[in-house]
């Protein structure tokens, strides 16, 4: 199964939201791949193999978001290189976004729960913001290595700070014990939103974060369009969204705990916290602020693939 895999995990697609994978490769030229790597298997046997695994056959479905863009191919397979290259050599890499914000209260959570007959948990009939219980945002960051996961809730904005606030709180809490020897770190991102590879204030606060953990920095975004394919929507995203189906989220504290409470077969671990810091908006950049960054792009669009280094060199047994 694990060579099975690996011939479909670069190519993998499928609906953050679902459990099912699917992939393009047809079950003959899988077993054809199988056997020059001394794999005898057959077509039916691959099936049997894919089902197991939670594949499935599956339709088109209009889920892409914009125009391919004409490297977004070579993009990927970009990002599936690097992160090969640092899983080799033991450095950590890690996948980021921000979930869909929720509103806080007895509202409506989409999906459906065990009651007794004819005594489902009443909500409140118009989805309007409670200004007194706020909203939530987590921000979410996927440790590939370990298959675990770290969500800050955020109460304010969704802006570049918060989202390398919450990178910070991964690596202090759960990334530095299981990483210990770590001299880099590669996050894979979208291109959009509080971590998108235009934002200003998204490199000046990894320039901040770098110097804090004394690592390097090395970031590569997903192409325009591509944003559920991250590996953080379909490995940790789509199952906490399976576990709060139909579960009304009261507080931030119950937003908390479903996200903790999450778990996968393969063993998933998921850490939350609530982040009560403010987080103001419309933060200007100079160019000055900029050119001042240790940045250093790659030769491969360097506009999606760059590694920022720290200025200031840290001890990786230094307390934070």
């Amino acid at each position: 199964m694990a060579a099975l895999e690996s011939l479909l995990d670069p190519v993998t697609r499928g609906d953050p939201e679902s459990p099912l994978r699917w992939t393009c490769k047809s079950t003959r030229r899988l077993a054809e791949e199988l056997s020059r790597q001394n794999h005898g298997v057959g077509p039916r046997t691959v099936a049997t193999l894919l089902h197991e695994a939670g594949y499935s056959l599956q339709a088109n479905r209009k889920t892409r978001e914009g125009v391919a863009h004409p490297d977004r191919n070579a993009q990927f397979e970009y990002i599936n290189a690097s992160v090969g290259r640092a899983l080799a050599r033991g450095q950590p890499a890690i996948s980021v976004d921000t979930k869909k914000k929720e509103l806080v209260g007895d509202f409506k959570n989409g999906g459906r729960e065990w009651h007794p007959q004819g005594e489902p948990e009443e909500v409140r009939v118009h989805d309007f913001l409670d200004k007194t219980l706020g909203k939530a945002i987590p921000y979410g960051v996927y440790d590939m290595v370990n298959d675990q996961g770290w969500v800050s809730v955020g109460i304010d904005h969704d802006t570049a700070q918060f989202a390398t606030h919450s990178i910070r709180r991964w690596w202090q809490e759960m990334g530095r014990e299981r990483f210990p020897r770590a001299t880099e770190l590669l996050i894979t991102a979208d291109g959009g939103g509080s971590n998108g590879h235009r934002t200003r204030l998204w490199k000046v606060s990894l320039q901040a974060l770098a110097d804090d953990l004394g690592l390097m920095l090395s970031v590569s975004h997903f192409p325009p369009g591509t944003s559920k394919w991250n590996k953080i929507e379909h490995r940790l995203f789509s199952f906490i969204t399976q576990n709060w189906r139909g579960k009304p989220l009261v507080s931030h504290q119950a937003i908390i705990n479903l996200i903790a409470a999450t778990t996968t077969k393969s063993g998933l671990i998921v850490k939350a916290v609530l982040d009560t810091n403010h987080y103001p908006l419309e933060i200007k950049v100079s160019d000055t602020e900029l050119a001042a960054l240790c940045l250093e792009r790659h030769e491969f669009h360097g506009d999606w693939n760059y590694t920022i280094a720290p200025r200031i060199k840290k001890s990786r047994f230094q307390k934070l």
